[in-house]
């Protein structure tokens, strides 16, 4: 037995005049990107005081984003769901658990266990996964087990396996630091993956010799620290790569030792790629032929080479060709298995990797055993005990929901996701949901897009009360520790499920106590009838007490006899775990993206994230800092597609695909190609009115992976005909009727944007009827402008503001949110709301840097008067930048935008 121990923080043990109990330090992990970073908690009492990134913690070294330093700021329980629910009605747990359990049987019984399915989520923690996965497959006998990680990284899972014969990413955080070319493919990490990002640009100052080079059809921040920015036609990355492995052969710089000792399969690979000479490939990707040479050279001469790639490569109808394309350009030049080398597969949850481990895809059985291997799922079932087990692929996600909408399913069990929202084709995920029989959801979340067509709603427990283990991108294990009782009466997931086996009549396979009790099977079947055969051995931590299960320090697998302290980087030995031990090149062929454009839907609509927002924003959507840096959904369109569609800057825009629409700010950006939109995918119906772009993209999935192609579809954009636009500020809620709006909280209470069309004979009335603040209210009307000032304010503090006008907003207006803050609202106060001009101490502009409220204006303030032309000078003078560092792409667009020497 390993015990890899992890000390938390010794309490102070001074006592203060109160006789308070002390502030207590307890460590866990970051519940948001995959990079699974160490977060220190503070606790007083009962109460989160702080949070600080982990010294000690390996995936970040004290670092952490601001959505990470913020997590206090989303963990109230405004929002939660508190009680078990049936309908809209309260009920005990033990009502709510045995409605489950019978609704699950008797579908069982008339239709069998096909006709049920459970929809899982990167947010479950390990021990969560495994009992789940463990019901469905073992207990219930059908592998209808799928999650939200098949919407991120099912193909590099494929393209891992296919080349790997495992599904094990081979690199480490280290290896992007030590490698002499860094290539990022769809990753736009510097938003992304922030802290990951932070040590890529440490890397390039500390290396300036390092090469950088970012593959993305736009121009974003990740590629301010890019060498060479190759703006690629979407859906071109397999003909770029297989350029590559040509180039590799033509200049005689291929690793034929390589090649020969450890792959198979390298001809015909070959014989696949000669075709995509340089010339060919720039013409069919449509980029300058000198940057596609000079890739190619600087992979070829590298000493070492990283690629990162993330969902760009893997959300397409070919991802998993894609990411088979990049190992291919590994395994060619030998850059597999040694220091800052490799393909190396970037997630976007927590536990998106624990997922895997798990079995917790539709297609594959726990410990990475796959379910098509007869002996596999022997091991399993007879490990488990289990009267079953599913002995074939259940239905990955879009393929679950299509069969739940045309009745196959009659009864689904979603965890800790929001796939009316996640999933493409979101008009028919609703009416998927609207028609199933039986719904039934677990989220700490009361209202979301999918608990909407809850029949059951069962609370579960939220990041801080959680306990257990995820796995980051590295494959690093770390413990998720429950600093807080549940609240209300919450329950874990493992619980929950387990509770719902047991009334099932499964009781024998479920009576785990603890999160540790789960783990520890976990870990022993992972070593199970293994002997060297399966990458995923963590049965070094087998047998761990509860109390060495609480310290247990972050470890990357496997954890066995051969690597007991874990292991950092995978085929060093150069022995892979296919049938031979040589890794398999397989050789692709570039395809066009299926929704392809027309004459109706002209345009290429991409999708994507943006800085301090996360996922469907169930969590992020709360915090006033988070929500402070892009306040609503856009759709970006370069200016000379603008004037094609008779677009402005601001005006809200319908954008269409054959499957739906959806209302968007228009943002003109010439980082953007000509011909192409690009819109963020994280605004669902508690924030926006059409907002949900993955009601755009077809159900069209990889054939391999079943991974969606989220970042293809093809569409028409048009103005919408608003008669008004409105931007409003409040202390307490406000709602609009308008066919456009969005909403946000802000530092002083909430804001709205809306659009919309009619005429409003008066809008005092109007607001008065949208907000309940009072005071003394006045309106201030320029009716040859059509436009309206109405404001509210109470006992010198502003209660509410409101401006409209016929055309959109050109200045900012985040000044207004500032009003709010003031202690003290006089005359001049007053003077400036009519005015529509902010007072100096409220002209920041659009906030920048999240963590200190720092302004644009501020910014180019500080730039222009004061000479202040780098980040470092900033960060002194602002103090932007010095603390989480997400801004810091943002602070070099300005420097370089307004320091003429710079921009030289």
């Amino acid at each position: 037995m390993l015990m890899i121990p992890m000390a938390e923080a010794q309490p102070n043990l001074g006592k203060n005049l109160m006789n308070k109990p002390a502030v207590r330090l307890k460590q866990t992990t970051c519940p948001y990107c995959g990079v699974g970073c160490g977060i220190d908690v503070n606790v007083d009492g009962q109460t989160l005081t702080q949070v600080n990134g982990s010294s000690d913690h390996p995936a970040n070294f004290g670092r952490l984003c601001v959505k990470g330093s913020s997590v206090l700021e989303t963990n109230d329980v405004s929002g939660r769901l508190l009680q078990p629910m049936i309908g809209d009605s309260v009920v005990s747990w033990d009502e709510a658990i045995n409605h489950v359990a019978s609704g699950f049987q008797d579908v069982i019984e008339k239709h069998g266990p096909q006709a049920v399915a459970l929809y899982v989520s990167g947010q479950l923690l390990t021990e969560d996964y495994y009992v789940a996965n463990k019901l469905m497959k073992g207990y219930i006998g059908s592998a209808n087990i799928d999650t939200n990680s098949r919407l991120c990284m099912s193909s590099a899972v494929a393209g891992y396996k296919r080349a790997f014969g495992s599904d094990t990413v081979p690199c480490n955080y280290q290896d992007l630091e030590d490698t002499d070319l860094l290539v990022l493919v769809g990753s736009n990490a510097a938003w992304t993956h922030p802290v990951l990002f932070q040590r890529m640009e440490r890397a390039k100052q500390i290396n300036p010799d390092m090469k950088v080079v970012v593959i993305d059809p736009r121009q974003s921040a990740t590629s301010e620290l890019a060498d060479l920015h190759i703006a690629i036609k979407p859906g071109t990355d397999v003909a770029l790569l297989n350029g590559v492995v040509n180039y590799l052969a033509e200049q005689g710089l291929l690793d034929k030792n390589y090649i020969e000792q450890h792959t198979e399969g390298f001809s015909a690979t070959l014989e696949s790629c000669q075709a995509w000479t340089a010339e060919r490939v720039a013409q069919y990707c449509d980029i300058p032929l000198e940057q596609v040479s000079t890739y190619y050279q600087w992979f070829a001469n590298s000493p070492t080479a990283i690629t990162f790639y993330c969902m760009g490569v893997n959300q397409s109808s070919q991802g998993t060709d894609k990411c088979n394309a990049i190992i291919n350009c590994h395994l060619a030049s030998g850059k597999v298995g040694k220091v800052g080398s490799g393909p190396f597969s970037i997630t976007g949850q927590p536990n998106a990797m624990g997922g895997r481990e798990v079995g917790g895809l539709a297609n594959m059985l726990a410990a990475h055993m796959d379910i098509e291997n007869p002996k596999h799922r022997g091991n399993v079932q007879t490990f488990w005990r289990s009267p079953r087990i599913a002995d074939k692929a259940g239905a990955k996600a879009v393929d679950m929901f299509e069969k739940v909408r045309n009745g196959e399913i009659k009864a689904i069990w979603v965890m800790a996701t929001n796939p009316a929202v996640s999933l493409p084709n979101g008009n028919a995920i609703a009416e998927a949901l609207a028609a199933c029989p039986l719904v039934v959801v677990s989220d700490c979340n009361l209202n979301t897009d999918t608990t909407e067509w809850a029949n059951v709603r069962l609370p579960a427990t939220g990041w801080s009360e959680k306990d257990g283990t995820v796995t980051n991108s590295e494959r690093r294990i770390s413990r998720q520790r429950g600093i807080m009782p549940p609240s209300g009466e919450a329950k874990h997931d493992w619980q929950i499920i387990c509770e719902v086996a047991q009334a099932m009549g499964f009781a024998s396979g479920f009576r785990f106590t603890s999160p540790a009790e789960i783990f520890d099977e976990h870990a022993r079947l992972s070593g199970y009838e293994n002997y060297g055969s399966r990458d995923f051995d963590i049965s070094g931590l087998a047998g761990m007490s509860e109390g060495e299960y609480d310290r247990l320090r972050p470890v990357q697998w496997p954890v066995n006899a051969q690597y007991p302290q874990g292991c950092s980087r995978m085929f060093e030995d150069g022995r892979f775990f296919t049938k031979s031990g040589k890794a398999q090149f397989v050789g692709v062929t570039a395809k066009a993206p299926v929704q392809i454009t027309s004459e109706e839907y002209p345009l290429v609509l991409n999708s994507g994230r943006v800085r301090d927002q996360w996922h469907t924003m169930t969590r992020t959507g709360k915090a006033a800092k988070l929500t402070a840096h892009i306040a609503e959904p856009f759709v970006a369109v370069h200016p000379n597609d603008a004037e094609r569609f008779s677009l402005t800057d601001g005006q809200v825009a319908k954008v269409t695909s054959a499957f739906g629409q959806v209302l968007l700010k228009v943002k003109l950006d010439s980082g953007q190609r000509k011909g192409e939109l690009f819109a963020p995918m994280h605004w669902n119906k508690q924030f926006a009115s059409q907002a949900n772009i993955n009601k755009l993209y077809a159900p069209v999935v990889d054939p391999i992976s079943g991974q969606p192609e989220l970042k293809h579809a093809a569409v028409t954009i048009e103005p919408y005909a608003a008669d008004f636009y409105g931007i409003a500020f409040s202390r307490s809620m406000i709602m609009s009727d308008s066919e456009y709006w969005t909403k946000a909280p802000n530092q002083a209470g909430f804001q709205m944007s809306f659009a919309g069309q009619g005429e409003i004979s008066d809008w005092l009335d109007w607001c008065q009827q949208h907000s309940v603040s009072q005071g003394e209210w006045i309106r201030v009307e320029n009716s040859s402008e059509k436009s309206f000032r109405v404001m509210c304010y109470k006992a010198q503090q502003l209660e509410f503001v409101c401006y409209i006008q016929a055309t959109p907003f050109a200045e900012d207006t985040s000044w207004l949110s500032e009003m709010f803050m003031l202690q003290q609202f006089d005359r001049e106060e007053i003077k400036a709301l009519v005015a529509g001009t902010p007072t100096p101490e409220v002209a920041k502009g659009r906030q920048i840097c999240s963590c200190f409220q720092v302004g644009e204006k501020q910014i180019i303030e500080a730039i222009v008067d004061y000479g202040d032309d780098t980040v470092e000078k900033l960060g002194e003078r602002l103090k932007c930048g010095t603390n989480c560092g997400s801004c810091k792409t943002d602070l070099s667009g300005l420097i370089r935008a307004n320091c003429p020497a710079v921009a030289v």
